[in-house]
């Protein structure tokens, strides 16, 4: 599969069906292993493929996207198929009306769907263990997860059965699997892409966004998907702000700076390796303290819990054994907190964010290891960080949780380390509220150097 599809494609080097076979054998050959894909919708995608190509051959104009294959993590609605959002219980639901708003805004952009993918059960997990459909397994070594909660969108991307998929992000689950798995990850800023028909996990920090084998694919899927929908009263980006054009001026007068402190603490050898290799290529020299990680991190926890928890209080009360084992405890736990814990847990965080605004008055753009460590083995209870055992599925999340608390857009840079031989390990590039763009500049500076990249998986 070439790599710069869209190029291709536009091109006419490529048909949309072309491309479509080519993914559809990569599915084929390879997802017995990986176990991204939940769902194939083939014969969807055979119908916008030929649509794409009928009105190539007419002469029409084509949008940005077409012929571009994706596929969704499986809490995005599809017309006329049950929303799994990787659970048991939900295979007893209705299927869906109709399409959820970011795969319409695709569809309209001229991408071509193929598939729901694995995830972790209502999107509650760093390693997507699904113990209802299997773990995904890391395309870089089958032994490892491929992270969470949206593994199967980050697998799919870096085995090259897709160039492009969708994940959402509450405390991490983009920035997680692009991490491990070793391709690129938004997560834009909170209330930027709407959320209308997707499954909830948390409604008050729960975001959308897409994951990419380019910068540039990232750049036009995200530009695709803007726009404000008042059915979800969290979208109140009014004014839609593309990015694609931009991304070439690259990192040149940006102010760049190195969070230390808490993401170095909290980060292993690798970890650190890959932000300073990127700090060496974009001359970022300064280290900066992000303020009261550890405490938002706490906090986070906490709204987590309680929303996830009273989302589903009617099946733990009358069903708990048909959830998920690895987070059924944690829900019935958030379900039964105090409600002053989360009131003053939202009261913190409405601080937390104006002290986070307030650091970007001097700097643009903070550098931060994605995740703490490479992609431990599947069914890992610890990892080590710094000479610290952690639990692990929670503790992945370590440096992610603080930054989707505060709202901040972010990309997640996929970056190879001497330290971690053959295993990816994602540096986050986070911006100011509504300030995608300077991310993806920063991002696209770091492609272009050649040190951040997805790399080929053998089949």
């Amino acid at each position: 599969m070439k790599r710069d599809l869209p190029a291709a494609l536009a091109a006419a080097e490529l048909s949309a069906e072309e491309a479509l076979a080519h993914c559809t054998a990569r599915i084929d050959a390879t997802d017995e292993r990986i176990n991204a894909f939940t769902l194939r919708t083939f014969e969807r995608a055979q119908r916008e493929a030929r649509d794409i190509d009928a009105r190539r051959a007419r002469g029409e104009s084509l949008p940005p996207l077409a012929g571009v294959p994706y596929a969704v993590k499986n809490l995005f609605d599809i017309e006329g198929e049950v929303t799994l959002a990787g659970s048991k219980i939900n295979r007893e639901h209705a299927p869906a009306a109709a399409d959820a708003v970011l795969v319409q805004r695709l569809r309209q952009a001229g991408a071509v769907l193929v598939g729901a993918l694995n995830m972790d059960e209502y999107a509650y997990g760093f390693t997507t263990e699904n113990t209802h459909s299997g773990p995904c397994r890391n395309p870089h070594d089958l032994r490892r997860v491929a992270g969470g909660s949206s593994g199967g969108s980050g697998a799919a991307v870096a085995t090259g059965q897709v160039p492009l998929t969708l994940g959402s992000d509450t405390n991490g689950s983009i920035r997680v699997p692009a991490s491990l798995c070793g391709v690129w990850g938004l997560k834009p800023t909170f209330g930027r892409l709407p959320r209308t028909g997707s499954y909830p996990f948390v409604h008050s920090i729960d975001h959308l966004g897409p994951l990419a084998d380019s910068i540039g694919l990232l750049a036009l899927a995200y530009d695709a998907m803007q726009g404000p929908d008042p059915r979800d009263c969290a979208c109140h980006a009014q004014a839609v702000d593309p990015v694609a054009a931009r991304i070439g001026r690259g990192a040149d007068g940006l102010r760049i700076g190195v969070l230390g402190g808490y993401f170095m603490d909290h980060a292993g050898e690798a970890a650190r390796a890959a932000v300073h290799l990127a700090a060496q290529v974009l001359g970022a020299a300064h280290t900066v303290e992000w303020p009261q990680a550890a405490l938002a991190r706490a906090a986070a926890f906490i709204v987590t819990a309680s929303e996830g928890g009273q989302l589903h209080l009617p099946d733990l009360r009358t069903r708990a054994q048909d959830f998920e084992p690895l987070s059924v405890d944690r829900f019935i736990a958030g379900a039964l907190q105090p409600a002053a814990w989360y009131l003053q847990a939202q009261r913190f965080r409405a601080v937390y964010r104006r002290e986070v605004n307030a650091l970007f008055r001097g700097w643009d753009v903070l550098l931060a290891p994605a995740t703490p460590v490479p992609a431990p083995e599947i069914g890992s209870e610890w990892i080590e960080v710094n000479g610290q055992r952690q639990p692990c599925r929670p503790s992945l999340g370590l440096l992610t949780q603080p930054i989707s608390f505060s709202g901040c857009p972010v990309v997640s840079a996929p970056l190879w380390p001497d330290e971690a031989p053959g295993l990816p390990i994602g540096v986050q590039l986070i911006a100011a509220p509504w300030r995608e763009d300077l991310c993806l500049r920063v991002a696209h500076t770091l492609e272009q150097a050649g040190i951040a990249c997805v790399r080929e998986v053998s089949p």
